[in-house]
C-alpha cells in the first residue's frame, strides 16, 4: 500500500481548483442553516429503530464529527449528507454526514463525504484510486473510531460513502467527473482495523466487507494495481450475509431503493448509494434478484449503440444541454438496462419560493419534455433496452446561498415514444415512470403542484 506513495504526486494529482476565497467561505459558513446539534435530529427520523439509535448515540455522533473535523487530509474533505456534490456546493450543503441508515436489511452507521482530490485515470487504475481514498480518508477515520464507539454498541455495521474526482481523456479532450466509493464493514473489523498489522490481516478485513465502486461490487486489493477478481477470490473469507446481499447489484451511485409496485414497468429495485435517508422512513432492504444484467451485458449494449451514442454526445452539449463530465452511457436499473443521460437545466429556481415538487414539474414540462423527441429520434425503433434514465441538474438560488438539485426521471422507452407521438399525456408518462429528487423517490402530480 505504501508503494503507491512513491509516485510523484505532481504526476498523479491536480489539486481541485479552490472555488471560494477565504472571505467568501466565511460568509457561506455563517449563512448555512443551523441544524440542531449539527447532526440529524432524532425528531426528523420516522423509522423507530433508526430514531432510537440516533437518540442514543447523538452525543457520540457530534463528538465523532468534531474529531473528523480535526483530522488533516491531503486535500479538502467535507462531511455532507449527500455524496457527489461539486466543490462550490459543499460548504453550503447539508453537512450532517453521519447518520444511521438501513442498507441491504442491516442497520449501518454511515459516514458520507466529498473529497476534493482529482486522480488521473490514465495514471491510476480504479483499484489504485480507491486505495488512495481508503488510505487518505477512511483509514484516518477508522483510527479515531474506537474513541467514540465500542463493540458493545447497538449497531453492527459501519459504512463509508466517499465521492471524489477523476480526470479522463476521451475523443481528444479531457474532462473531470466523479467516482463514488462505498465500503461497509462489520463493526468489529472497523473498530479493530487500525490495530491490525499491515498486510494479510488488513486485507482479510476488507475482503470480509462489502465494497462498491460506482454501484458495482468489487474487492479492494491493498497496495496492488488491480482489484481482486470477484470470480476467483476466496469466498470463504467473506461474510456470507454481505456476499448474499451483494450478488447482482450493479447500478449508479445514489441511494438504495427496495421494490416498488408503481415502478413495475421499469423493474424491481435499484442500488443507488449507501442507505436511504433516515428521515424518509425507507427500509432499504434489497432482495437478491433472479437475473440481473451483468457488466458484460452493459458493455455489449454500449458497443451495439456506439454510433448513436457518439452522435448524441457530439451534439449534446449545445443541443440537449448535456453536462461535459457525464457522456451518455448504459446502466442497470431495476434489473433492466437503461440509457443514462445527464442534462443541466439552463433556468434557475428560487430555493425558498418553490417546492421540490414544483421544481420537478417545471423541469419536466418546460425543459426535459421538449428535449425528448430529438433525443428519441437518435434511438432506433427496434432498440432493445428498457428506457431512459435522465438526470436534470437544477441551480437553486436564494438571498444567502447557492446550491443545486438533481431530478431523476426513469421512463420506459415504449411510454416515451407514445408521449412524443402525442398518444399519452405528460402525467400519464410520469405515472409510468420513476421520479427521484436527490436520490429520494417522490410522487409527482404535474397539475396539482402548479
Amino acid at each position: 500500500m505504501r508503494g503507491l506513495w512513491n509516485q510523484s504526486t505532481s504526476t498523479v494529482f491536480t489539486r481541485t481548483q479552490t472555488y471560494l476565497r477565504a472571505g467568501l467561505v466565511l460568509i457561506c459558513l455563517l449563512s448555512i442553516p443551523q441544524f440542531s446539534y449539527g447532526q440529524v435530529s432524532p425528531d426528523e427520523i420516522k423509522d423507530p429503530q433508526l430514531k432510537a439509535l440516533e437518540k442514543t448515540y447523538l452525543k457520540s455522533l457530534i463528538e465523532l464529527k468534531r474529531g473528523i473535523g480535526k483530522l488533516q487530509f491531503p486535500f479538502e474533505f467535507f462531511l455532507n449528507r449527500y455524496a457527489g456534490l461539486d466543490p462550490k456546493e459543499q460548504v453550503g450543503a447539508d453537512q450532517r454526514g453521519l447518520e444511521f441508515v438501513n442498507f441491504h436489511g442491516r442497520t449501518v452507521l454511515k459516514i458520507t463525504g466529498n473529497y476534493n482530490a482529482s486522480y488521473s485515470a490514465d495514471l491510476l487504475t480504479s483499484n489504485q484510486r480507491t486505495n488512495r481514498v481508503f488510505d487518505e480518508i477512511i483509514a484516518p477515520i477508522l483510527r479515531i473510531l474506537p474513541t467514540y464507539f465500542s463493540n458493545r454498541d447497538g449497531f453492527n455495521f459501519l459504512g463509508f460513502e466517499i465521492s471524489y474526482h477523476v480526470r479522463r481523456r476521451t475523443q481528444g479532450y479531457e474532462y473531470e467527473g466523479r467516482e463514488n466509493f462505498v465500503l461497509v464493514m462489520n463493526r468489529s473489523d472497523a473498530l479493530g482495523y487500525s490495530a491490525l498489522k499491515e498486510g494479510s490481516l488488513k486485507q482479510e478485513a476488507l475482503s470480509r466487507s462489502e465494497t462498491y465502486l460506482n454501484g458495482k461490487e468489487f474487492v479492494l486489493a491493498l497496495g496492488q494495481k488491480d482489484s481482486i477478481d470477484l470470480e476467483t477470490r476466496d469466498h470463504t473469507s467473506v461474510n456470507p450475509a454481505l456476499l448474499a446481499s451483494a450478488q447482482g447489484l450493479i447500478a449508479s451511485s445514489k441511494d438504495s431503493r427496495g421494490p416498488d409496485k408503481t415502478g413495475e414497468e421499469a423493474g424491481g429495485y435499484r442500488t443507488l448509494s449507501l442507505g436511504d435517508r433516515a428521515g424518509e422512513g425507507q427500509t432499504g432492504s434489497v432482495p437478491v434478484p433472479a437475473a440481473t444484467p451483468t457488466q458484460a451485458d452493459v458493455d455489449a449494449m454500449q458497443d451495439k449503440f456506439r454510433s448513436q451514442i457518439d452522435a448524441m454526445a457530439k451534439e449534446g452539449l449545445a443541443k440537449y444541454h448535456f453536462v461535459e463530465y457525464a457522456p451518455p452511457s448504459f446502466v442497470v436499473f431495476q434489473k433492466k438496462i437503461f440509457l443514462q443521460l445527464t442534462l443541466r437545466n439552463p433556468a434557475s429556481f428560487d430555493m425558498e419560493g418553490t417546492s421540490i415538487y414544483r421544481r420537478a414539474a417545471r423541469s419536466f414540462d418546460l425543459f426535459l419534455a421538449p428535449q425528448l423527441k430529438p433525443i428519441l429520434d437518435k434511438i432506433p425503433e427496434d432498440a432493445d433496452f428498457a428506457g431512459l434514465d435522465v438526470t436534470v441538474l437544477n441551480d437553486l438560488v436564494s438571498k444567502t446561498a447557492h446550491s443545486s438539485e438533481a431530478l431523476e426521471f426513469v421512463a420506459p422507452l415504449k411510454a416515451l415514444r407514445r408521449f412524443v407521438n402525442a398518444e399519452i399525456t405528460n402525467q400519464e408518462l410520469i405515472d409510468q415512470s420513476i421520479v427521484l429528487v436527490n436520490g429520494v423517490r417522490v410522487a409527482l402530480n404535474l397539475q396539482q403542484v402548479e
